[in-house]
């Protein structure tokens, strides 16, 4: 009878071993998913249901097994709301990790410095996994960065956070403005930045070109800002073309080829370095700049050195075959 016992206790000893390892490797075994998928969880979603759906995606074999092996081994932890990128193959610990860790798919939406508002509107509206309607915002009123947005999201909440940032970024730099500037209200600034902005690519330059342009303003001389003759054609978009005779002689309330002074309003989003450059322009006696060939511009002090530099230009663009 004592063997009979010890052979009972053996087989019973065994068969634990046995369920016990499969509960183990139920939880670190590759599962059924044979792709990367995209998994979501809405808010106020429990375990249990969170169990139910991954079944029903095919991410699980067992819903309740799962719910089962998360008590023992994650104890305290809860799913979180969130869109997640689940990889193929993910076994039932890697997938609780990720949807208790609140790694979620990252989706952004980039605005380039000096972007018009007009391209704004077309950006986010083109973006099919956000929703809802918005109007064109106001010119200048969104700061160019790279925004975070979760699928499903309005177009209205995404382009708030925008002008959120470009009015949190005026509050700050605004009462830091140093006294040589010229501007005297937050939207004169963005104005005057967004030319700055529109001028030059180079990020070093932008102080120089800001100081220029105080120089004219001062001097009541006109800014002959190429990019406000454009913006009341196209709104800020590429022209495509030369701008034409007629189009320098315009009279409108943009064209500084034909007033003295700042436009009414931004032509563009101007950035946070453009602000802060016409906020503090570089102290400069320069009156003109015209492009080096070279991607940056060159800066003069009288308009007798600006015709030479404006000559050599000329001179690059012929022995490059643009004239």
């Amino acid at each position: 009878m004592r063997r009979i016992g010890c052979i009972i206790l053996a087989i019973a000893l065994l068969l634990a071993g046995g369920v016990g390892y499969n509960f183990v490797h139920g939880w670190t075994e590759e599962g059924p998913a044979m792709q990367d998928t995209s998994f979501t969880v809405p808010d106020g979603t429990s375990l249990t249901s969170t169990a139910v759906q991954l079944k029903q995606a095919g991410l699980i074999r067992s819903a309740d097994a799962f719910v089962t092996r998360a008590k023992l081994f994650a104890r305290g932890k809860t799913v979180k709301a969130g869109e997640y990128l689940l990889p193929a193959r993910a076994s039932n610990k890697q997938i609780l990790a990720i949807l208790t860790e609140g790694t979620g798919v990252n989706r952004f939406v980039t605005i380039p410095e000096g972007m018009p508002s007009i391209m704004v509107y077309e950006r986010l509206m083109a973006n099919e996994e956000l929703t809802g309607d918005i109007k064109v915002p106001a010119e200048g009123s969104v700061l160019p960065d790279t925004y975070a947005y979760d699928k499903g999201e309005s177009r209205a909440a995404v382009l708030a956070r925008m002008q959120q940032a470009m009015t949190a970024t005026m509050a700050e730099l605004w009462p830091q403005r140093s006294k040589t500037t010229v501007v005297k209200t937050p939207n004169e600034a963005l104005t005057l930045a967004s030319i700055v902005e529109k001028e030059t690519a180079v990020a070093e330059e932008r102080p120089t070109v800001a100081g220029v342009y105080s120089n004219r303003v001062r001097l009541r001389m006109m800014l002959q800002a190429d990019p406000t003759i454009i913006y009341p054609i196209t709104k800020g978009k590429p022209l495509g073309r030369r701008i034409r005779k007629s189009e320098i002689a315009a009279v409108n309330d943009y064209n500084t080829y034909s007033m003295v002074g700042l436009p009414k309003g931004p032509i563009a989003n101007p950035s946070r370095a453009s602000i802060e450059a016409v906020l503090n322009p570089k102290p400069t006696k320069a009156l003109y700049f015209v492009a080096d060939g070279k991607g940056g511009h060159i800066f003069a002090d009288t308009l007798a050195e600006h015709n030479e530099n404006v000559r050599r230009w000329f001179e690059i663009r012929r022995e490059r075959g643009e004239l």
